[in-house]
Order: structure tokens, then C-alpha cells, then sequence
């Protein structure tokens, strides 16, 4: 679902710039190509914060096979798809924070990549949004 093809592009210093096709924002490098995607996870997740933080919708994922993919963690996933039904709900946070009977600061961590929230608390936000979360397990890269 958040599955985002990056692109390794040869730096003139050495190493590798990774930038991701579908997230303009997300930038970042490393010594070589397997540094390079282990910091692609967090340029990714940082940029997408962008998008939960301003309110836009998330950018959608290109399929293309031929470029390696990065996917945030799978909490990250779970918080990014309760701000995506949010967001295509027209629902704001506010609304949220009265339908789940909390504050609003605690939505406001419910949605940040940054804290370790309880996927039981993303699923009850889920649930009063008419949603519900599934796993799916796939063959590792």
C-alpha cells in the first residue's frame, strides 16, 4: 500500500543519492547502494510527515518493477493508512479526538511517525472511521 520505487543515482563524490519518483521531498544518500536504501526508509518517512502535518493527501506509489522499493515501518504503514481514511473522509482531527473520546494532543501522536503508538489505538481509530486493519504477509525482498 505505501510501497514507494527509489531511485540510485551515482553521487559525483561517490556513493548514492536515493531520491523517490512519487515524494519529491524525500532525498537522502549513502556510501554505497545498501547504505543508501537503509537511509531511504527515513527520508521517506520524514517526508511523508510533510504531507500528514500540512493536511494533503498522500502522494500514491508508482509500480515499477524495475526499481527497488521502500515501504515505511509497518507501524508507520498503520498510522499512514489512519491518516489516508481521515483525509478521504474529510475528517479532521478534531472530529477524531471527539469520536474517540480523547485529547487532541493524543490524536495528534496516533498520527506521528515519530511515536510509538499501540496498533490497538490505531484500530479503534480505524473502527469509528469504519475501517479496520488487516496484515498481509509477502515474500521478503
Amino acid at each position: 500500500m505505501f510501497e514507494y520505487p527509489v531511485l540510485l543515482t551515482p553521487a559525483e563524490e561517490g556513493g548514492f543519492v536515493v531520491t523517490f519518483p512519487d515524494v519529491p521531498e524525500a532525498i537522502t544518500q549513502g556510501e554505497d547502494k545498501a547504505d543508501a536504501l537503509l537511509h531511504a526508509r527515513d527520508a521517506l518517512e520524514s517526508a511523508l510527515m510533510f504531507y500528514v502535518d500540512d493536511f494533503r493527501p498522500l502522494p500514491t506509489p508508482s509500480v515499477l518493477p524495475e526499481l527497488p522499493s521502500i515501504t515505511p515501518e509497518t507501524l508507520s504503514c498503520a498510522k499512514l493508512a489512519l491518516y489516508q481514511t481521515l483525509f478521504e473522509a474529510n475528517v479532521d482531527k478534531a472530529e477524531l479526538s471527539l469520536r474517540l473520546n480523547i485529547s487532541l494532543a493524543q490524536v495528534d501522536r496516533l498520527l506521528s511517525l515519530d511515536h510509538a503508538s499501540k496498533i490497538e489505538q490505531i484500530d479503534a481509530a480505524l473502527a469509528v472511521l469504519g475501517k479496520r486493519l488487516a496484515v498481509e504477509m509477502r515474500e521478503a525482498a
